[in-house]
Parts: structure tokens; C-alpha cells; sequence
């Protein structure tokens, strides 16, 4: 959804495909000419309803016109409830229109469409989906038109402009339509029209889910989502940030609940996979696409959740990864949500990307960990035929220590890489310790010495005298160009380890070196880029790696209060939170986390909302929430 209420994407029956949707908004026509919703004109405000996922746009401009839209997902059916409330000053005559643009399917060319005006239910279907629209009050007038320049006279975009539709009753083709009502608004007062949006396989079951949703009451849907989002939310785990110099304390605690949220929608409820973003790049155009589930994202994602109080999400994704896991033991480069492989440049062993695997089988024992003994016993059953073929495809592809050459997670270099080789170690410790929880300790051991030495090579192939890794070897070339991605040593697996006193030297060196080398001034703090010439969305800094920056620096912050350097770690602290609040001042207006920031206008960039970028938010929040909680109860040193 826009910032005026347009609809960019109307997703069923997944959250991955098909985006049935092109065009679809309301608009006004004042007996001159329309005034569409999402005109410049307007001043608009938008906001989700506190801990809830229903969203409030404001539209305003001058002359006294306003029109509020309340916005939510039915809490039974898949059904959009879009509720206007058009207000005037000094009164408005006129007719208020709702114009949308379907592709049913996902294809433009093959639609068909009717208007029933017994049932009051306009309809765009394609094979097995069938899109309908209906209201209330019932609209007055309709048209089934065809989206092409040269068919404007049963256009229905064209057909607005004069203010009255042809009522024309069905089409095939290249589709669009309207729907309109008389207003005629006293000055000083208003007009409410709901509009429903909803989606089925077949016209019987859309008609039955439509007629559902168009006899209930709004206000009561409003409350049942309401309580049952509060509700869910209720029992997450409770932070309890101590107020800071900075009064960040609520804003920090809203968007803990908002990435909750939004992971939540992101999150294929029976599947267990997540969507790493709403699609909107769908002719990958300037990017593969992010529709997709990528096994690493998801697995980080996973684990937040976990922290946050949810580990129903690690066991639904981690059998979703039963089902998914390749021949060979690894994982894709990246999935529709329902297990099928998505687009990819990874078909092959030199381009696929081996952190999926090693990242998947690291969120495998941090899940583990966290059960108590009978659960521990039920998972170690469960999971352990696809802990054993992963863990041997690692170790077949990192007989010399460093891996095989594949592709980088950011899926621009093939080689052999920092990043890779953490994911890979912490894959391979974590499969340890599974392996010896389920008594097969010499392959516990044999799985352990690998990842010793893969740390081991990675040091001293990687490591450089300036003080940080090098990105790997690319065309047999050690590439030293300074790489954020370098971070997955410490956070999220552990390869280097804060307590050891030389690797926590080698931590603070990295860190220093990525703000200084990839540190990007934005809304007059410091956001930190991929790497040095990275061009990709002309080289904004990201969320993720800024969190993971600040991830970094509460790492340290914790191994100081362990070791009762508080001084210390509350300098790590604070730098951390800078970090966390440049994050924050990148959001929406609705509090969602995009992947980047653009680097001109301090503005949210590319895929909004990025899961990864919530995961992050919740790790980071639940460890400072951590730390502050700790240093209020250390007394200090006697």
C-alpha cells in the first residue's frame, strides 16, 4: 500500500504469488474533473493502529476536503475491508469513484470480468482465481471496461472522467473497472462507503466469502483483530528498556511489537517459511526479485522470534527445511514459500550459495539449545535426518578447510568468502552438538575439527595486517575491499569470540574499520553500506548491516559487563544504540523496516518491509534490553 492508500500489491493465495493487482484506489469527481487519492494535492498521514496491523491514512487539501480510509485484513477470510469516510467543510456534490486495474493470475491479457448487480459483486478472474469487489452501501454504477488507448470508449478509466459510467456488464481481455455512489455531502458533514476487496478459487466461494464479509459490521471485525493481535502480542517476551538520556524508551518498545508484527505477516502461517519482502520488483527489473524465502534470512529470522518468545516459528520452518532440502544434503538458493524452487543464478555447485546451509543447520542447534529435555529428545528425532546429509555436504565441500568456490550472499562474486566460511562453521559446531546429543560423538568430533579448522584457514588466508578480513578470494585473487559481510564471524555465528582477548581485539578493529570505509552520512548520523563500491540502488547504506554493526557492539558490550568493565560496555552500548536509532529514523511512517535508506533524501529505500531488517531490530533490542537490565542489577566490582 501507498502512502495515499493505493494498492501496490493484493497477494493470494500466498504471501509470495500471485499479486493479483495493478491498479487499485479511489477517487472523486467534482463534476469538473477526478481527484484521485493518491494526488499530490492531498496532505496525507498514514499509521497502523497501535500493535495492530490496520492502517489509518488521513488525506486532507484545501477547501475543507478530507477523506479518511481505514484499512484492514479480514479476520477469517481473505478480504480486504477498506473503509472510506469522505468529509467537507463546505460540502461537496459530486460522485465518489473506485477504480481498479486487476490481473488476475498475474496475467493481464486473458481476464475476464462480469458485474452481477443482484448480488452487488463486480468480478476479475483468470482460471482458479477468481477477485471481487462490493460495498456498502451497494454501488449505483459500474463499468466492465477494457484497459487499452484504443478502446476508450469502454475504458472505465476513461469512462470516469465525465462523471457518469456506461454500466457496461462484463469483458474479456486486458481489463480494468469502476464502481461509483452520489455524494451529496451537507457542509460540515460526511460520508461513509466500505468497500470489499477478496479473493477465491471458484465464483461460488468468493460469492460466499463476500456476502460474509459484507453483512458484518465493521467496528466488530476492527475489535476482533484488535484483540487478537493485542493478544498475540501479549505473549512475546516483555522488555523493559530502562529510559535513557535520550527518552528513546517507547520508540525502542514500539518497534520491538512492529518488526513482531510484521514478521508475523510475513510468515506463511502453515508452511513455516517467510517471504523476505512483499514482492514489487516483479520483471526484475533492478534486482532477482524478493518474493522468495532465502534459507539464511529465514534462519536468522527464525531465531528472533525464538528470543522474542515464539519457537512455534522455528519448528514450523524447520520442517518446511525437511521438505525443501536438496538431494545432496544442502539447501536452494532460495524458495517459493510453499518448498518449490524459485528463480535463481545458483543452479549449479560453483554458483550456489553454501551459507544457506550452514546457516540453516546453525538456527537448527540454537533451537535445540533452547528446548527443555523432552522437547530436545522429540526435535533430536525429528531433525536429525536432515542434520546428517547437511553437515556431510559441508564437510565434502571444505576438505581443505576454506569452501569450495560458490557464490556470496550477496550474490555479486563467486569465490570463497569470510561470510561463507563463519555460516559454515557455525553450521558445522551446531551439528556437533547435536550429533552428540544424540550419541554419535565420533561424528561430533570429526564435524568440530573441520570447523576448527576452517576458522583456522580463515584467519590466517583472510585476515590482514590492516586490522580486519578480506572479503575472500575472487578469480583466485585475495579481494581486500572492505566487506560488512566480514561481521557473520561474530554475529550471528560466532566464529570469533568476544571473551577471547585477542579476538575481541580483532572484533573492535573490524568494527572501526567498516565505519570508517563504509560509514554513509544519513538524517546527520552514520548508516553503514555493503561494501566499499557497492553500486547496487546507487550504494545506499542497509538496515541489516547497520544492525548487525550494532549487533557487533553489544557483543563486546556484554563480554566488558561480564568482565566488570562497565565503563566499557556502556561506551559500546551507547555507540550501539546510535546505530539502532539511525535504523529507526529510516522507518516508514508506519514504524516498517525497509532494507536500505536512501542516501539523499533520509528516506526508506527498496523492499519495504525486509524481514531481515525486523530480525535484526528484535536481536539487537533483546540484547540491549539484556545488558541495561544487567547493568542496573550488577552492584559492580567490591
Amino acid at each position: 500500500m501507498g502512502k495515499r492508500a493505493e494498492i501496490f500489491g493484493f497477494f493470494y493465495p500466498g504471501r509470495d504469488f500471485a499479486q493479483h493487482v495493478e491498479e487499485s484506489q479511489a477517487c472523486l469527481h467534482d463534476g469538473k474533473r477526478l481527484i484521485w487519492s493518491n494526488d499530490h494535492e492531498w496532505q496525507a498521514t498514514q499509521n497502523y493502529i497501535e500493535d495492530t496491523d490496520v492502517v489509518v491514512t488521513h488525506l486532507r487539501r484545501q477547501g475543507g476536503l478530507s477523506m479518511d480510509i481505514l484499512d484492514l485484513a479480514h479476520p477469517n477470510h481473505p478480504v480486504l475491508v477498506r473503509n472510506y469516510r469522505i468529509s467537507a467543510s463546505e460540502g461537496f456534490h459530486g460522485k465518489f469513484y473506485y477504480y481498479s486495474k486487476f490481473q488476475a493470475g498475474e496475467t493481464l491479457k486473458k481476464n475476464s470480468a462480469f458485474c452481477d448487480t443482484e448480488s452487488g459483486i463486480l468480478v476479475h478472474y483468470w482460471r482458479n482465481y477468481h477477485l471481487g469487489l462490493s460495498s456498502r452501501p451497494a454501488f449505483e454504477e459500474w463499468q466492465v471496461g477494457r484497459a487499452l488507448e484504443s478502446d476508450i470508449w469502454t475504458n472505465a478509466l476513461y469512462d470516469m472522467q465525465d462523471g457518469g459510467l456506461q454500466n457496461k456488464r462484463e469483458e474479456i481481455g486486458r481489463l480494468n473497472s469502476a464502481m461509483a455512489w452520489k455524494l451529496d455531502i451537507e457542509p460540515g458533514s460526511s460520508r461513509k462507503i466500505t468497500v470489499f476487496i477478496g479473493a477465491a478459487p471458484t465464483r461460488e466461494m468468493l460469492y460466499n466469502k463476500m456476502r460474509t464479509a459484507g453483512t458484518e459490521n465493521v467496528e466488530r471485525m476492527m475489535k476482533k483483530v484488535y484483540d487478537e493481535q493485542t493478544g498475540w502480542l501479549a505473549g512475546s517476551r516483555r522488555i523493559t528498556l530502562p529510559q535513557t538520556e535520550d527518552n528513546s524508551r517507547e520508540e525502542l518498545t514500539s518497534a520491538f511489537k512492529r518488526s513482531l508484527l510484521t514478521l508475523s505477516l510475513l510468515s506463511d502461517p502453515e508452511e513455516g517459511s517467510f517471504v523476505a519482502a512483499p514482492e514489487f520488483d516483479h520483471d526484475f527489473e533492478r534486482s532477482g526479485g524478493y518474493g522468495y524465502c532465502w534459507n539464511r534470512d529465514a534462519a536468522e529470522t527464525v531465531l528472533a522470534l525464538l528470543s522474542a518468545g515464539y519457537p512455534d516459528f522455528c519448528m514450523r520452518f524447520f520442517r518446511w527445511c525437511r521438505k525443501t532440502q536438496m538431494s545432496d544434503g544442502s539447501w536452494f538458493q532460495r524458495y517459493w514459500l510453499d518448498g518449490s524452487l524459485g528463480s535463481s543464478w545458483g543452479n549449479f555447485s560453483f554458483s550456489t550459495q553454501m551459507d544457506e546451509t550452514g546457516a540453516t543447520l546453525f538456527a537448527m542447534d540454537r533451537y535445540f539449545r533452547s528446548q527443555q529435555p523432552v522437547a530436545r529428545t522429540a526435535f533430536l528425532s525429528e531433525i536429525w535426518p536432515s542434520v546428517l546429509p547437511a553437515t556431510e555436504y559441508l564437510m565434502r565441500r571444505t576438505a581443505g578447510g576454506l569452501h569450495d568456490p560458490c557464490t556470496c550472499l550477496w550474490e555479486s562474486y563467486k569465490g570463497t568468502f569470510t561470510y561463507t566460511n563463519a555460516a559454515i562453521y557455525g553450521g558445522l559446531t551446531g551439528a556437533a552438538d547435536i550429533a552428540a546429543a544424540h550419541g554419535e560423538h565420533e561424528l561430533a568430533n570429526r564435524w568440530l575439527t573441520r570447523a576448527k579448522l576452517i576458522k583456522e584457514a580463515t584467519v590466517r588466508e583472510f585476515w590482514l595486517p590492516e586490522g580486519y578480513f578480506a572479503r575472500g578470494r575472487v578469480d583466485d585473487r585475495l579481494d581486500t575491499e572492505a566487506d560488512a559481510s566480514m561481521l557473520g564471524a561474530v554475529v550471528p555465528f560466532g566464529m570469533l569470540d568476544a571473551d577471547d582477548e585477542k579476538e575481541r581485539e580483532m572484533i573492535l578493529s573490524m568494527i572501526r574499520t567498516i565505519e570508517k570505509r563504509l560509514g554513509v552520512q544519513v538524517n546527520s548520523h552514520i548508516g553503514i553500506k555493503r561494501y566499499e563500491t557497492d553500486d547496487y540502488i546507487e550504494g545506499n547504506p542497509w538496515v541489516v548491516i547497520t544492525l548487525w554493526l550494532s549487533k557487533a557492539l553489544l557483543t563486546l558490550a556484554g563480554s566488558a559487563q561480564r568482565k566488570g568493565d562497565e565503563e566499557e560496555c556502556r561506551s559500546m552500548r551507547a555507540e550501539a544504540l546510535e546505530y539502532i536509532n539511525w535504523a529507526l529514523r529510516g522507518t516508514t511512517s508506519t514504524g516498517l523496516l525497509p532494507e536500505q535508506v536512501n542516501k539523499h533524501t533520509g528516506r526508506p529505500a527498496w523492499a519495504i518491509p525486509l524481514s531481515w531488517s525486523c530480525a535484526l531490530m528484535i536481536e539487537n533490542l533483546i540484547m540491549l534490553d539484556e545488558l541495561d537490565n544487567a547493568l542496573l542489577m550488577d552492584p559492580g566490582p567490591i
